[in-house]
């Protein structure tokens, strides 16, 4: 017998206590016995989390290559790290992790050689690195800077300000932010924020959201309410002025709905009040900037990959298309220097060009390779921006662009120490149980055999719109030396190809992002990359969700499930904090009887089975998560435990002290990565080589 079966064996869970509780979903009962878990302020879920954490880090510690694989995180991952500058006035403002650092610093100069010097450090805000920035927001006049800070990963935020000459800290402070930055228009901001919790501040529902407009200096009591609407709880609203401060702009979403309605209002004729220029909640139409009378706005309307429209007030319901829709999904628009910089994705990966603003495209920003495009920010006097450009074996370079010239020259080369020469990158097309081609990312070591029995790190999200695209990890640099194949499959319900492949992934159409992701494991079978024995499945929040439905519907399919923060109650999750906005992908259990057969036959938790082996399970959440709130991981792995009675470990890691995974500190990110490889490895029988 193996170590590690002889360790797994030996595991004594937590007897967890059943509760009697069942709900009645259109005829159909279903028991949740460990509905109490639910509620993490109780002393008896504490003492719960106390006791799974001891088995869990019990376990962990036995590990013999724990502390090595830890000591290379620390040695890889101790190198300067930048993020791209940020322009203000005379100012660059930009941020700087030492190497170590719990959190990143934030630095501002004169001009781009003067002397930087640390306008915010969040590390002196906490003992344990557990305050973080959530954003900074200079004002118009380049005289301030709202920030956010929030604490232990919460969504909460609290805002507060500071003088950018003399970085003094003035008096203002607002709480109970969430979602929302600061949007500055004259002596003061507009930010969103709901009330202040009645109960459980981190799992009971946010709702009832408001517009407040701060003005510098004033007690929060004293901030102007702007907008809000007592019969649509669930509603969110956004408020922001144009660059300029010409017009006010509004944003209204509703779960459940694709799009937004755009209220947009004149400063200069403040008594004709907000004027709608969207009324559509199924379609997505944002300011991107104004120019004069005219206001330039990105939309979805019959254009399912975006394109650039305009219109003015005097004519809101008319407007005329400046860019068409292309081929490939316009991913990012802004306005600098007079024009529109444009990131498109194509086939996962970016190209970004210039237009003038009547739609003439002037330059293609010529990029390193196949990768990822971010930044491209500035306000529209600018001259100059700056972009981060990475991919899966291109460590994250800040490039500085001139627009007039068209040139990119490096601004800042990553430091880090890995040799690109080393690895094999690339991108290839699997048929998935439809027929549907489906693109995936494969990264691995040169001359790799392809024998099957390589380990294998299957990484994916499939929802919400959101892309995966090519990017630089430090942290995998640990899987890559030790052979591991990465491969990132784009599933539908991701925003890759637009809408319709978003659509696609949805609601009653949910299996299609499982059997893209079954197909993507079975195409790295069939390839000869790996073997179930040898496969990770891996994914957080959403892609939380696809690992727990992947490994209840095909328990088979793999060696190690590494689930994290995600939704496995899909019957309750709309009922906890601002999870009421994911029926827009997921449908709700009472939206009708098909639309609960639907949840119930996927959702993770009603489908773990006493009959049936499990892989090797390390589930991982947190206690502050307040946007996947962690009794979804606590009754998921309390199920897991009571019907599993293999050989393979069904373990949770409750982290404490953090969130959903924001502003979360170096040191207890190193510390999960490690816990998660260690697992991996040792569950797969692979001693790494250090």
């Amino acid at each position: 017998m193996s170590v590690a079966n002889s360790t797994n064996a030996q595991l004594q869970y937590p007897a967890t206590q059943k509760g009697t509780v069942t709900d009645d979903y259109f005829g159909t009962t279903v028991a949740d016995p460990y509905r109490w878990l639910e509620n993490t302020d109780t002393a008896e879920t504490k003492r719960w989390v106390e006791e799974e954490n001891k088995v869990t880090f019990d376990y962990l510690s036995k590990i013999p290559f724990r502390q090595k694989i830890k000591s290379r995180l620390e040695e890889i991952m101790n190198y300067p790290k930048y993020t791209a500058p940020q322009k203000i006035g005379k100012y660059y403002m930009f941020q700087k992790n030492d190497g170590l650092q719990n959190q990143s610093v934030v630095f501002i100069q004169e001009g781009l050689t003067g002397e930087p010097r640390i306008l915010l450090d969040p590390n002196s805000m906490s003992k344990d690195g557990t305050v973080a920035l959530g954003g900074e927001f200079p004002s118009n006049d380049d005289k301030y800077l709202a920030y956010s800070v929030q604490k232990a990963g919460s969504d909460w935020q609290e805002l507060f300000v500071l003088d950018l000459a003399t970085g003094k800290q003035l008096s203002d402070h607002i709480e109970w932010v969430k979602f929302s930055g600061a949007a500055w228009w004259k002596n003061g901001f507009y930010y969103s924020r709901f009330d202040a919790p009645t109960g459980e501040a981190y799992t009971s529902a946010n709702e009832y959201m408001k517009v407040y407009y701060h003005k510098l200096g004033d007690d929060q009591s004293k901030d102007e309410l702007i907008y809000e609407d007592k019969t649509q709880p669930k509603r969110m609203f956004y408020c922001g002025p144009t660059e300029d401060e010409r017009y006010l702009t509004m944003y209204v979403q509703e779960p459940g709905r694709k799009g937004n309605i755009l209220l947009v209002k004149d400063f200069k004729n403040p008594s004709a009040g907000f004027i709608t220029v969207n009324a559509d909640l199924d379609v997505e139409a944002g300011i991107i900037e104004s120019e004069g009378e005219v206001l330039f706005i990105r939309t979805n309307l019959n254009a399912p990959k975006n394109k650039i429209v305009k219109t003015t007030l005097a004519t809101a319901s008319k407007w005329t298309e400046v860019i068409p829709e292309s081929k490939d999904v316009l991913e990012n628009i802004s306005m600098v220097d007079g024009k529109f910089i444009a990131t498109y994705m194509k086939d996962a990966s970016n190209h970004s060009y210039i237009y003038d603003l009547t739609g003439k495209q002037l330059h293609e920003i010529k990029l390193p390779t196949i990768g990822s495009a971010n930044g491209f920010g500035g306000r529209k006097k600018d001259k100059e921006v700056f972009y981060t450009f990475s991919s899966f074996t291109y460590p994250a370079t800040i490039y500085h662009y001139d627009i007039e010239k068209n040139t990119s020259t490096v601004f800042r080369k990553s430091l880090v120490k890995f040799n690109p020469e080393e690895y094999d990158s690339k991108q290839i097309f699997y048929t998935s149980k439809d027929g549907t081609k489906i693109p995936m990312f494969i990264v691995h070591k040169k001359g790799l055999k392809l024998d099957g029995k390589n380990p294998c790190y299957l990484y994916a999200y499939g929802g919400f719109n959101v892309s995966l695209t090519p990017g630089f990890s430090t942290a995998r640099i640990i899987l890559l030396e030790n052979g591991t194949v990465f491969a990132m499959p784009n599933l539908r319900g991701g925003g890759e190809y637009g809408e319709e492949w978003h659509e696609a992934g949805t609601k009653l159409k949910k299996q299609n992002v499982f059997d893209d992701y079954i197909a993507a494991a079975e195409y790295l079978f069939s390839n000869g990359y790996t073997a179930k024995d040898k496969l990770a499945i891996a994914g957080g929040s959403n892609g939380g969700l696809l690992v727990g439905a992947i490994m209840t519907e095909r328990p088979d399919i793999c060696k190690v499930a590494l689930p994290a923060v995600g939704v496995m109650d899909m019957l309750r999750y709309q009922k906890f904090t601002i999870g009421f906005g994911w029926a827009r992908d997921y449908g709700t259990s009472s939206d009708s009887k098909e639309m609960f057969d639907y949840l119930y036959h996927y959702s993770p938790l009603h489908n773990i089975r006493a009959d049936v082996k499990y892989p090797a399970t390390l589930v991982t959440t947190a206690d502050h998560d307040d946007r996947v709130v962690p009794g979804h991981s606590f009754k998921f792995a309390a199920t897991l435990q009571e019907k599993y009675a293999g050989p393979n470990p069904q373990l949770i890691r409750i982290e404490t002290k953090a969130g959903h995974g924001g502003g979360k500190p170096i040191s207890k990110y190193i510390e999960e990565v490690t816990d998660e490889y260690s697992f991996m490895f040792y569950n797969m029988g692979i001693v790494p080589k250090y």
